[in-house]
This record gives structure tokens, sequence and C-alpha cells, in this order.
């Protein structure tokens, strides 16, 4: 079916679950080991989801925060604690919005060091693949041959195909405890202190920033301009709507929310091509979050890791394709440089590293030019 410029078809619901990889494990952390609901939590994803749906007509990935989630869970992080990380979040992308800091940032990064971010993104991606895909091997090959054969299906897309193979298998192994409990929730109201907001910066907050930067932002809007180059989202106005999403949200059981090169390339990859994708990753969050808020964990936590190990995988390696774009000549050294970096320890010290190497060798007049 199509509405306007959106379609809502098998296609564009397998790339609604192109991005679960991600969703999965942070999200069972969140629930399980800090407490929070996970009614709020996915309902105000889904609202996310579909508010960017309706304004770019394009798909656009909405995930966690990486970094504020993987220290709130490590740390155990209280509920309010959390919301109040999403709030200075929130402050955050605005300041850089009206500053017009994140058009500097944008504008003085070469085209080189994106191209870096995004196969150092793809890299880590299929790193952190690998290990979930070890826990059941055959599962795991099975579930690459299915992407194979059905990633081009409109009648049985391979995410579909994915979800419903994960979603029998849990309850094959785990019975009748696996069976979710219908019961109509709400998101509840939820408050915070503005001495919480300065905790969650200083423990993780700041971390966060440059990472946002370069994957949410730069490196989102690159890939945006190339899998739609007519249709080009600008850097700016990507860290508004972070801004703007993160400022309410957290009122309401949100959890830190971000765009992502990464959930945008498997988006696409899985079939997303309108704003549909996300208006129907809205409706099935929203609907896991008002009647399922109870079980849903379990679920999430059951679900097979090799299957989304096989889907990041692929990912992966789709985002590691940037590399053919980069001419063999010495401007190149910079994304090598950002790659090294980044793996060896973190993207936003990657980006920071391309930088310095492609101004220090390569100095020249005037801003670098965009991807």
């Amino acid at each position: 079916m199509k509405i306007g410029s959106f379609e809502f078809n098998l296609r564009e619901f397998a790339g609604s679950l192109g991005d679960l990889g991600t969703l999965f494990p942070l999200a069972v952390g969140y629930i399980a080991v800090c407490g929070m609901d996970p009614t709020g939590m996915l309902v105000m994803m889904g609202a996310a989801n579909i508010a960017t749906g309706l304004i770019y007509k394009l798909p656009m990935p909405i995930e966690p925060m990486k970094v504020l989630a993987v220290m709130a869970i490590a740390q155990q992080w209280r509920p309010s604690l959390i919301y109040a990380s999403g709030f200075a979040m929130g402050i955050v992308w605005l300041l850089m919005y009206l500053t017009g800091a994140i058009k500097l940032v944008a504008r003085y990064t070469p085209r080189e060091v994106i191209r870096g971010i995004q196969v150092s993104l793809g890299l880590l991606l299929a790193m952190e693949a690998l290990g979930m895909v070890a826990t059941e091997l055959f599962l795991a090959v099975l579930s690459v041959v299915i992407i194979v054969f059905l990633r081009d299906s409109r009648r049985a897309p391979a995410s579909i195909v994915l979800v419903a193979l994960g979603v029998l298998l849990v309850f094959l192994r785990e019975g009748s405890a696996a069976l979710p409990a219908i019961s109509i929730s709400l998101p509840s109201i939820e408050r915070f202190t503005f001495g919480e907001v300065w905790e969650s910066l200083v423990r993780a907050g700041f971390a966060q920033v440059p990472l946002t930067a370069t994957n949410a932002v730069i490196a989102t809007s690159a890939l945006i301009s190339h899998y739609w180059p007519d249709k080009k989202v600008p850097e700016s106005k990507l860290a508004l709507n972070m801004g703007i999403m993160n400022l309410v949200m957290p009122f309401f059981g949100g959890m830190p929310l971000c765009h992502g090169a990464g959930g945008l390339a498997g988006q696409y990859f899985f079939g997303a091509r309108t704003g549909g994708t996300n208006i129907l990753e809205g409706v099935w969050e929203i609907s896991l979050g008002l009647f399922f808020g109870a079980s849903i964990a379990t679920i999430f936590g059951a679900f097979p890791q090799a299957i989304t190990g096989a889907m990041l995988l692929l990912v992966g390696l789709e985002l590691m394709r940037f590399a053919k774009d980069l001419p063999m000549e010495a401007h190149s050294l910079s994304a090598a440089v950002t790659v090294l970096v980044s793996v060896f320890s973190n993207m936003a010290f990657g980006y920071a590293a391309g930088m310095a190497f492609h101004y220090i060798c390569f100095s020249r007049k005037g801003g670098a030019h965009a991807a």
C-alpha cells in the first residue's frame, strides 16, 4: 500500500526490524538491571519513530545512545538518573544546533574521515556480531543463508523470517514461561533533579557527545546523501531533532535516543526505502509497550543471539563497503588512521585522530568537502 511518499508493505516492515541488534541487548539491560519501565521506554521510542518518519519521509533510525546505555547498565544506574541523562543530551544537542557548532564540525570534517567513521562502525558491528554468532554457530550460518537468499524477497523478507524463527525458538526453549502476558499499561510521569542531570554528564554524557556527533549526525547525514542523493538531510536538522526528542521523552519514561549510521544501514539493507518503515516500527514498539510491557524483557532476553548477530554481521559488512569509495592516495591515510584508532579505542578518539592527522599533514584552505 502506498500513501503519498510513504509505503506500507512487507519490505518496509522488514526494514523496521533491521536495527534489532542494538535494541535487544540494551533494552534488556535497561529493564532488567536498571529497573526502567518497559512501557514508557518502548512507547516513547515508538512515538519518536512515528514522528521522524512523518517529518523526514525517509527511514530514520531511532536507537539508544550506546555509551550512556553501556555505562548505565554496567554501573546499575537508578531510572531517574537515566531519564536525567536523556534530558542532558537534549540540552547539549539543542545548544549544538542553536550555536551553529554542529555546522562547523560538519563543515571541517573531511570526506576521508567520514568514510573512516563509516568503515569503523562496520568493523565494530562485525566484531560485536562475531561474539554473538559464536553462541550457536549452526543457527548463525542458517541465518546468514536466509539473509542472502531472502534479503530482496517481497513475499518473505529475510528480517521477518528471522524474527519469526527467533520467536518460535524462544517459545520452544522457554515453554510457557515465554508466553507474553497481555496487560494494558500506560507510560508514567517521571521525575529527576538538575543535580542528576549534571551527574549523568560527568559519568558518561560528555563521553557520549563526540560519538553522537560522528555516528548519529555526520555519518548518518552522509549515508542519507549516499542512499537518497536528492533528499539530503543537513546535520543541523538531525541535531535539532535529537535535542527536542531528548528534552521531552525522559519525562514519560523514554531512554536517551539518537540516530545512527549503523541503524540506517540496517534498515536499508533489509528493505527500508520510505518513512513508512519508521511508522511501522513505531506502531509495533508502541503496541509491545502498551500490551506486553510486563513480559517483553523475558522475550527480548531469550531471543537467540546468533540470529541478531548474523543480522549485525551483514550490516557491518555493508558499511565496510564504503572503503572502496576511497581513492588510493595520500589523503586516504586520514581514513586509515580514523579506522585504526576507532577499532583499538573508540570512535570518538578515532574521529579526533583522523582530524588531527588530516589537518596536520594535509592542511589546505577552506572547509573540507562533504561526503
